[in-house]
């Protein structure tokens, strides 16, 4: 059978993230035949990005005629997406649909590609996307979201779910599948960017009483980290631990633990273990307590979690 060209165009410049432009062209590259894949930059010169690492271009962003698909990559400074809006706005007429990664909705956003849609982009830039542009509606906690023929998507990462989407839409779950086989990743991620982790969403501190305990937490979250022991190790009440953690954390003491163990079960079911395994390895003790813990974190059965190599389509 013939397969139909489809050309992707990844538009890049200095300072954008490595992976935002990595990602995508794994993703298409790795699906094959009837992907036709260029990088572009601004002035046709080749870009640094946010590491350092210089990226060829295949030519100026000008000299595309037309594109099924345009992939817009993010970078950490969002000025630097929207210094590039006029750039991929004039991509963006001359393509079927339109794509970004992480950060990179900021320029879709300034080349007013967005008014009216449901988005998303990074977890910690969300709020300030909503402040910029009103008259969109920003999903903090999707993955990705689709509306129309503009697609965005969640931090660095999460532009490898965005592509393998596109390539479900184009050829079906089965290539999408093998392209996630390959890559040994899910086809479809469980959750949304809330569980993007226990570690990174609690506020930094170095508080002299508080920051001891979260790492001992982090380092054998199956050990016994009851309030009363944690008050115990650090010289404090229990009502005063609370408080600390409280000022600190945002969260009481027994919060912490069990997004600790829940980010801990997760890696371990990944890893190969089984629900009863993850359960005793990680601290939550049964499988129940498995069960109700990926509930309330992550909105699925830890069996659901397991099962999403099936397609990028959401339940």
């Amino acid at each position: 059978m013939t397969v139909t060209a489809h050309t992707v165009v990844v538009a890049a410049f200095d300072g954008v993230r490595l992976l935002d432009v990595s990602a995508p062209l794994e993703v298409f590259s790795t699906a094959g035949a009837g992907y036709e894949v260029r990088v572009v930059s601004p002035d046709g010169r080749d870009v640094r990005t946010s590491c350092g690492l210089r990226i060829g271009v295949d030519g100026a962003a000008d000299a595309v005629r037309t594109a099924d698909t345009l992939v817009v990559p993010g970078a950490v400074d969002v000025g630097r997406c929207v210094a590039v809006a006029p750039v991929v706005a004039g991509l963006a007429a001359r393509s079927r649909r339109v794509a970004s990664v992480c950060t990179g909705a900021f320029a879709l956003g300034a080349a007013g590609l967005l008014a009216g849609l449901r988005v998303t982009t990074h977890w910690e830039h969300a709020a300030e996307l909503a402040r910029r542009h009103p008259d969109v509606e920003v999903t903090p906690d999707a993955i990705h979201v689709r509306d129309g023929g503009v697609w965005t998507s969640a931090g660095v990462t999460a532009g490898i779910d965005l592509c393998l989407a596109l390539v479900e839409e184009d050829r079906g779950p089965g290539a999408a599948r093998a392209v996630a086989r390959d890559l040994v990743v899910f086809l479809q991620r469980p959750g949304g960017q809330s569980q993007f982790s226990a570690a990174s969403r609690t506020p930094p501190t170095g508080h002299p009483v508080v920051r001891p305990l979260l790492d001992a937490v982090v380092a054998d979250p199956a050990a016994d980290h009851s309030a009363a022991v944690l008050a115990r190790r650090a010289g404090v009440s229990v009502r005063h631990l609370a408080r600390l953690f409280r000022e600190q954390t945002g969260a009481p003491p027994g919060a912490y633990v069990e997004r600790v163990r829940v980010e801990a079960a997760r890696m371990l079911l990944e890893g190969g273990a089984s629900v009863t395994g993850a359960a005793a390895r990680s601290g939550l003790g049964s499988d129940e307590s498995l069960r109700r813990a990926f509930a309330r974190h992550f909105g699925v059965t830890p069996s659901a979690y397991l099962a999403r190599f099936r397609t990028t389509v959401g339940a």
